[in-house]
């Protein structure tokens, strides 16, 4: 299996606590278009002939594409590859962005999974993100979505300075009463030389409370247990009551990540993963659109080594309902069973993580450290 992720880098306006790559100015849309139909063609080989059982179009906002640039990158990409025929295909778009119309065409040219960068049902959260969209725009766009597409995904956000546990649980509530089947939620997190960044310096804006974070947190696990969903990783909760399929709300393309498996990233900024080795492409449209026309791809590229690769397994494999299995560590004398029992004991002891048939598990508290957990199990 193996997954291909479309970065458009374009947005109607700059949210506050986003540091991913855009541009608020659609002026080189279709020259970035063209020049990603052509790196697909320039990356045709890197998967190796592995048939592609995702595809992600994620950003920015994809959802500002015309129907055509998404058709055209499409048509290109089962031409350039062999794509299984029931390929989960995404498109992550905005309240703002979503009509009927839109809708209609985006199912039309094969889009079966929608994913809706909600962030928060209240007016006032969303206008101190700086998020495009109204309150009444998150909700009726979800009613409408819901009429064309089953599998669809919402964002909510947790831990802003003035979002009360009240608050926190109308936006959990609003979605389940929707019956949107997942569910994506973050923590707020204060990137460096983001807006919220210089408004936190500048007094301008309270900074996130992280104890209050870690209680919604603890608040959200249990709500969405209450509900029936099955929290298969730290930040995604999937409805487990589909007749057709136990894992079909899952996040495909997202669990491949997890799962260690092929991906290539297209578009600026985007990132790729054959197994071996890391490429991303560099960070600006003007640059990656020059050089994706004299024929060469932009990127840097990181061979990792065999204790990059376990490292990296220990960090995605904790965020899972499954877990660290043993039996995917290739252990050796330098990356020995031992050594990671060994460091894993205080956890366990703890509390914060459970050890059962060569599995590691991290418990709901321990999910609360799960990064600082990874980062002290890593092998020197």
């Amino acid at each position: 299996m193996a997954s291909i992720y479309l970065h458009i880098p374009f947005c109607k306006q700059a949210c506050h606590y986003c540091n991913f790559h855009f541009a608020t100015s659609l002026h080189y849309k279709d020259e970035l278009v063209s020049a990603m139909l052509k790196e697909i063609t320039l990356q045709k080989d890197f998967l190796k002939s592995e048939k592609v059982e995702t595809i992600y179009f994620g950003g920015g906002t994809p959802s500002l594409l015309m129907i055509e640039d998404l058709l055209v990158l499409l048509k290109k990409i089962f031409t350039e590859f062999d794509v299984a025929e029931t390929t989960e295909i995404t498109l992550e778009s905005n309240p703002d962005d979503i009509t009927e119309e839109k809708l209609l065409q985006w199912k039309t040219i094969g889009i079966n999974r929608l994913s809706i960068g909600v962030q928060s049902f209240f007016e006032e959260d969303l206008k101190w993100m700086n998020r495009a969209h109204s309150a009444l725009q998150a909700k009726t766009s979800l009613q409408m979505a819901k009429k064309h597409f089953d599998n669809i995904t919402i964002d909510l956000i947790y831990g802003l300075p003035d979002l009360t546990n009240e608050k926190w649980k109308h936006n959990v509530e609003t979605a389940l009463n929707l019956n949107i089947p997942h569910l994506s939620c973050y923590a707020l997190t204060v990137e460096p030389k983001t807006p919220l960044d210089k408004m936190i310096k500048l007094n301008k804006s309270k900074d996130v409370n992280p104890d209050k974070q870690s209680e919604q947190f603890l608040l959200l696990m249990q709500w969405l247990q209450d509900a029936g969903y099955e929290h298969y990783e730290i930040s995604n909760f999937a409805k487990n009551n589909c007749t057709t399929d136990k894992h079909s709300w899952r996040s495909q393309h997202n669990s491949a990540y997890w799962q260690g498996k092929k991906y290539l990233g297209l578009g600026p900024s985007a990132h790729s993963f054959n197994g071996y080795e890391r490429q991303w492409n560099c960070a600006n449209n003007s640059t990656y659109i020059a050089s994706i026309t004299d024929d060469k791809i932009p990127a840097e590229i990181e061979l990792l080594t065999k204790t990059q690769q376990t490292n990296e397994y220990i960090m995605t494999s904790l965020r899972t309902i499954e877990g660290l299995k043993f039996e995917n560590i290739e252990f050796s004398e330098s990356l020995s069973k031992e050594i990671l029992i060994k460091k894993s004991e205080r956890f366990i002891n703890s509390g914060l993580m459970l050890f059962g048939n060569e599995t590691l598990i991290l418990t709901r508290e321990g999910k609360l450290l799960a990064d600082g957990i990874a980062a002290d199990l890593f092998f020197d």
